[in-house]
């Protein structure tokens, strides 16, 4: 499910440039205690991995940069969108944030405008995906001397397709406890990929933005739509909505 939120504030808002742990924090505040212990402490389990189920998306609005103090400066209304695929945490956050009618973001509060969802439902082996925030696709690897690095994969590199969809079968798995369909699942970019490289609490991570289309069973397309697509989805990558128009 997707959930469109619009914010506003008599005053300007000021947030860090690398603000993905605010929101992140912000949700987790928001949701009810124990499920914010639950995806915080433990999380779905997939071989060995954990899974929260959740992304959300930039913050979407007016802004300007303060350069000298590394500072985005909003005025007017701030959009985020924020999807799951568990319906206690969209009915947690939902009914919130109707009951306090605003968010924390940092030091500042945030009043609830407008709130809408929608549930975007896969019914073919494809769909066309326009990204709200970066998609992380990577793996780490060992340095002849011991030391690990990372690599990070855009669409149409090598192992990006397995790496999607690895990821994807992990998260069907921890959600309904079931092994997902048999069938590959392929990535294709429908427009230039834009690099995105975030500092998220000092750890820089690449990502890329566009439009993609992406087939495979549609159980699997639809935990992209709604769980996001790629790694670190709960610290706010792998956003995506589904175009309407499909080519």
């Amino acid at each position: 499910m997707h959930l469109y939120i619009k914010f506003t504030s008599q005053e300007d808002i000021e947030v860090p440039v690398r603000y993905n742990h605010l929101l992140q924090a912000a949700l987790y505040e928001t949701i009810d205690p124990p499920l914010a212990a639950f995806l915080h402490d433990k999380g779905y389990q997939s071989h060995g991995r954990s899974f929260k189920l959740f992304t959300f998306s930039r913050l979407n609005g007016k802004f300007k940069m303060i350069k000298e103090k590394n500072m985005l400066r909003f005025c007017g209304d701030i959009c985020l969108t924020v999807t799951s695929p568990v319906a206690d945490f969209c009915h947690s956050i939902a009914n919130r944030l109707f009951k306090l009618g605003q968010i924390r973001l940092g030091r500042q509060s945030l009043d609830v405008k407008a709130l809408t969802t929608r549930q975007y439902t896969v019914q073919s082996e494809r769909v066309i995906l326009r990204t709200l925030s970066p998609v992380v696709t990577y793996s780490t690897f060992l340095r002849p001397e011991g030391r690990k690095y990372t690599c990070y994969f855009q669409p149409g590199e090598p192992d990006y397709n397995q790496l999607i969809e690895n990821n994807l079968r992990k998260k069907y798995l921890a959600f309904y406890q079931v092994e997902a369909p048999p069938g590959a699942v392929t990535v294709t970019a429908l427009s230039p990929m834009k690099l995105n490289i975030v500092n998220y609490k000092d750890t820089v991570i690449k990502g890329y933005s566009g439009k993609l289309a992406i087939t495979g069973p549609n159980e699997l397309l639809q935990m992209a739509v709604d769980a996001g697509i790629g790694s670190k989805n709960s610290q706010g990558f792998g956003c995506v909505e589904v175009v309407e128009k499909q080519i």
